[in-house]
This record gives C-alpha cells, sequence and structure tokens, in this order.
C-alpha cells in the first residue's frame, strides 16, 4: 500500500498544470489538499503516539510505586 501512496503523491506533484482544463486544476487542488492534510493527520499520529507512551510509563510507575 505504501508503494501505490508513493506512486500516488509522485503522480501529484508531476501533473503539468498548464495543460489542464480549470476542473482538473480544481480537482489535482482538492488532491494536493487531501494528502497535506492526511500528512497533517499522520503527524498527530506520531505524537500522540509519544503522548501514549509517556502515560502508559506513568501508569505503569504508578504501579509499581503504589504496590511498595
Amino acid at each position: 500500500m505504501a508503494d501505490t501512496i508513493a506512486e500516488t503523491v509522485d503522480l501529484l506533484y508531476t501533473v503539468d498544470q498548464e495543460n489542464l482544463t480549470p476542473d482538473q486544476q480544481i480537482a489535482l487542488g482538492a488532491a494536493l489538499a487531501a494528502l497535506a492534510q492526511a500528512e497533517r493527520l499522520e503527524q498527530i499520529n506520531e505524537r500522540l503516539r509519544g503522548i501514549h507512551q509517556v502515560l502508559n510509563g506513568w501508569a505503569l510507575r504508578a504501579t509499581v510505586d503504589g504496590g511498595r
């Protein structure tokens, strides 16, 4: 699946925009906006994973420390 995404991204960035109809330009703009949003969501997801790991670490320590 990652190869398909990478190929799609490559295609989006290699489109010759000068030869597109207005409708095609709008569609390309929408596709690029969707790509940017997906990239941003992935960044958010990575940060949430990091936060989750920290919280799990705190919970584990609280369990160990509370059991003494």
